[in-house]
């Protein structure tokens, strides 16, 4: 028997994930897509494929015939509605995966670290920044230290729906903490660009670490090892390059504003998003990794938890 889910959030990641969970999952039934805006495109989609819709958001929700139903709610609002939405969800009973970057639960990322966490109430997604680079710094941390990791995620403007600007601020803050919580850096720092470049451009993620002296070819093994893992759930991410690497010893330190000095290994990993196409466009890959860690997450709760 399939798992009941329902998406709160009817924007391009909703609408995605919804798309994701009717075409191609084995696990999990959509009976319900929760919205405020009764003209958005995801409504009008869920109500021709025949899945339960309403526009008053989770007031609504909670008073749907289906709502009783429902094991799993996925949270694609923006981080100051799902404070409100977590509460009353739990109250409830209901397994929450937030895809907003409230943190309110533990940050995780599919590759790295949600079998520790498939006993919480609410998984947080962390951001499509943290997906795309938090396993990358993870790699590069299990085979040597990695003191300082510094990420730049640059998406197409035009797959920017009012939720993730919205969300700007929370997802430096939650990107730059999951960093260091998930991936293990023992200082992280986040920035992330939206380019208005004509035709837009894919998801271009890159990721900069300092890690303690080591043979490099165990950090490309181990970075390499890793993008095939990710792969396996988000088909169009790869390396745009092989691995780089810089030496610093005390003869030519590395200085970081207002981290010191380092020497080690800085090593600049280039990663690039397409996105599968389910429902956005394939220049929208930061919106489509973040929708297959969520579709994956809750495969793996639908079998362990709910089968």
């Amino acid at each position: 028997m399939k798992t009941k889910v329902s998406i709160i959030g009817s924007g391009n990641i909703g609408a995605d994930l919804m798309i994701k969970i009717l075409d191609t999952s084995k696990n999990l039934e959509l009976v319900s897509l929760v919205g405020i805006d009764p003209d958005s495109e995801g409504l009008a989609i869920a109500k021709n494929r025949g899945i339960d819709t309403t526009h008053e958001g989770i007031d609504d929700f909670i008073n749907m015939d289906s709502y009783k139903e429902v094991k799993i709610v996925f949270d694609a609002t923006s981080a100051a509605a799902h404070e409100k939405h977590d509460k009353i969800l739990r109250e409830d009973g209901k397994q929450i995966i937030d895809l907003t970057p409230a943190a309110i639960g533990p940050y995780t990322v599919p590759v790295v670290n949600m079998e520790e966490h498939l006993g919480e109430e609410n998984l947080n997604l962390v951001t499509c920044g943290g997906q795309a680079t938090i396993p990358i710094v993870f790699a590069v941390n299990r085979v040597a230290k990695v003191r300082y990791s510094e990420i730049v995620s640059s998406v197409a403007s035009k797959s920017a729906g009012p939720g993730t600007r919205a969300n700007i601020d929370e997802f430096t803050q939650t990107t730059a903490k999951g960093v260091e919580v998930v991936g293990g850096a023992e200082r992280g720092k986040a920035i992330i660009i939206l380019n208005p470049a004509e035709p837009p451009m894919l998801m271009r993620n890159t990721v900069f670490t300092l890690c303690d002296l080591i043979d490099e070819e165990k950090i490309r093994f181990s970075v390499e090892n890793m993008v095939s893992e990710v792969q396996k759930y988000v088909p169009g991410y790869k390396l745009k390059q092989e691995v780089q690497f810089e030496r610093f010893g005390s003869n030519n330190p590395c200085i970081i504003p207002g981290y010191g000095k380092f020497e080690g290994i800085k090593s600049s990993i280039f990663l690039e998003v397409t996105g599968a196409g389910h429902y956005l466009p394939k220049y929208a890959g930061n919106l489509d990794i973040m929708t297959s860690a969520a579709l994956g997450t809750a495969e793996r709760l639908s079998k362990l938890k709910f089968s």
